[in-house]
């Protein structure tokens, strides 16, 4: 984009930059909005939350990267971290760069990670551990995996090993596959992809993918792909502007999809957000959501003496991958967006798009005017009607923010470090070692008698273990239809329609929630128990096969009209 455009695109925009800038000057955060409340957990928890994944024992592994210098997070024990290819404190670093967070007790422990994780990836295994992958230097190729920690398991930490990547892997993306092996795609200068784990511990093959050469530019903005596993167990991936389908298991692109609206980039550093919507039951649509974003030439036009901040995106594109002849929807945001994260929320209604800026782009100092209020997206409303813009925070969420759903229903929030290293002083916006918690309207008061509640299996107990096509009988309460039958009420009184979906949690960083999936279960009809006010049970199928939900822990959560239950953790194999 030429220099006259950046500035006309500018232009369009500086009202709504101008009301941006007066309401959130300081770090103050504008009025509320029309839902949803913030709750600050921790004022620092020591390391700043660049990559963030939920566990099935409730606990979010946090990590930013070994190269910040020392964090706030000391190391037990007097441990230090001595790695000769570190080039910020070689000699030794005794403070961590990775914490496990235990959502109940809202308590954060330190853990060791020894090689660095700068702009990693990471996937799920079946068995519930965390795989994460590649990073910067010393971290190029390797494999980390933290076990999940039982009790007060102190020892429980990160195990690595080296050169298990067969290629450098820096800003790629991670795919969970129906076999459970981790698709790993991109990087910078990195145009293949390759599997893990491998068959033969020794090969050392990629696979080529032009698509990602044909999409990259002189700023890059193809980093960080969006990928998704289709119904028909083939991959969608979008990178800069464009899509296409690709069956990974013979390597032949299957579908190009078109390009996105004006073309302008989606993917890091123009990091927009995208998301698979929720599946129905069986089904046989599946459609793509991708959100914001920064118009081309946006991150060259930070850099240098001019430092321009071209306003972020307002649009949103949604496909149908599914149709013979697919097409982009746009719609329009309430306000513009970059670095946004987009999660999918448990009632499956509302996709939440939170974090960011309002203008620049992904990069150190790269963005001017955060955007401090989320909004809530509903697929299935009208056009037109589909956005609303939520409380605001108070705390800029800039580069290297990220999110998590959590099993109660809540938006774990943290992280960014819009500047080189750690840095809490003589900057607009210091490094962010805070916590919070954003509560969506579901989660009011004023819902709390509408809200089920899980009575079996128990949401504290261990996670259901569940086969493909079977049934999961839930017993539930729900408060409202309770007092109403003893007040001598017909009917269900407070019960809605019910539904029962299931959530894959994601690994979240840099925008983009990797491995995220929503279904609804097929359910059959809500039964009353006899004799129990306001209890009931309810039958939901599990996906048939493994290309609609991939071997793994899933929240399982009952939905009272719009209001869900507090999800429980089923094993699906």
């Amino acid at each position: 984009m030429e220099l006259r455009s950046v500035r006309q695109s500018r232009a369009r925009h500086l009202a709504l930059l101008l009301l941006l800038a007066c309401a959130c000057a300081g770090g103050t955060a504008p009025a509320s909005g029309a839902g949803g409340r913030w709750e600050l957990l921790h004022r620092s928890i020591g390391v700043s939350a660049m990559h963030m994944q939920l566990l099935h024992n409730d606990r979010v592994i946090i990590f930013d990267r070994t190269d910040f210098g020392r964090s706030n997070l000391s190391l037990p024990g007097g441990r230090c971290r001595v790695n000769p290819r570190e080039r910020v404190l070689p000699a030794g670093d005794c403070t961590a760069h990775s914490a496990e967070y235990d959502v109940a007790a809202n308590a954060a422990r330190p853990l060791f990670v020894f090689t660095d994780t700068w702009c990693s990836s990471g996937t799920v295994a079946p068995d519930g551990t965390l795989v994460q992958t590649g990073g910067w230097n010393d971290g190029y190729r390797n494999a980390r995996t933290m076990p999940v920690c039982g009790g007060a398991d102190e020892s429980c930490d990160w195990s690595e090993k080296q050169d298990a990547l067969a290629a450098n892997r820096w800003y790629a993306t991670n795919q969970i596959l129906p076999d459970g092996r981790a698709f790993i795609i991109g990087g910078r200068r990195q145009f293949s992809y390759e599997f893990y784990p491998k068959a033969d511990p020794s090969d050392t093959s990629v696979v080529q993918m032009p698509f990602l050469v044909q999409t990259r530019d002189p700023e890059e903005n193809n980093l960080y792909p969006f990928v998704h596993l289709n119904i028909d167990g083939n991959l969608f991936i979008f990178a800069k502007n464009r899509a296409i389908l690709l069956d990974y298991k013979r390597n032949k692109v299957v579908r190009t999809y078109p390009v996105l609206a004006d073309g302008d980039p989606r993917n890091y550093p123009s990091s927009g957000s995208s998301v698979l919507l929720p599946l129905k039951p069986n089904p046989t649509e599946a459609e793509v959501l991708v959100c914001g974003g920064a118009p081309s030439s946006s991150y060259n036009s930070t850099k240098g003496g001019t430092r321009i901040f071209v306003p972020a995106l307002t649009t949103c594109g949604r496909i149908k991958i599914t149709d013979a002849s697919p097409a982009w929807v746009i719609e329009t945001m309430p306000s513009p967006r970059v670095m946004g994260d987009m999660i999918l929320l448990p009632n499956g209604a509302e996709v939440a798009i939170i974090n960011g800026a309002a203008d620049g782009t992904a990069g150190w100092e790269a963005a001017s005017t955060p955007n401090y209020a989320p909004v809530i997206y509903r697929p299935d409303h009208s056009p037109g009607d589909r956005f609303e813009e939520q409380a605001a925070t108070g705390v800029p969420r800039l580069y290297h923010s990220s999110v998590v759903l959590l099993r109660d229903g809540r938006l774990l929030v943290g992280g960014s470090n819009p500047h080189i290293y750690y840095n809490f002083s003589d900057v607009r916006f210091p490094t962010e070692l805070s916590l919070e918690a954003f509560s969506p309207e579901y989660l009011d008061p004023s819902n709390d008698v509408l809200r089920p509640r899980i009575l079996n299996p128990s949401p504290t107990g261990a996670a259901a273990s569940v086969t493909y096509g079977a049934k999961l009988a839930l017993k539930f309460s729900v408060p409202a239809s309770a007092r109403r039958r003893r007040r001598g009420g017909a009917g269900a009184g407070g019960l809605g329609q019910v539904s029962v979906t299931m959530v894959a949690p994601s690994f979240t960083t840099h925008s983009f929630a990797m491995n995220q999936r929503l279904l609804f279960l097929e359910v059959a009809r809500t039964a009353a128990v006899r004799g129990l006010a306001g209890t009931y049970y309810v039958s939901a199928t599990m996906p048939a096969t493994a290309v609609l939900a991939p071997p793994g822990y899933y929240m399982v959560f009952v939905v009272n009209g719009h209001v869900p239950s507090e999800g429980i953790w089923v094993h699906v194999q």
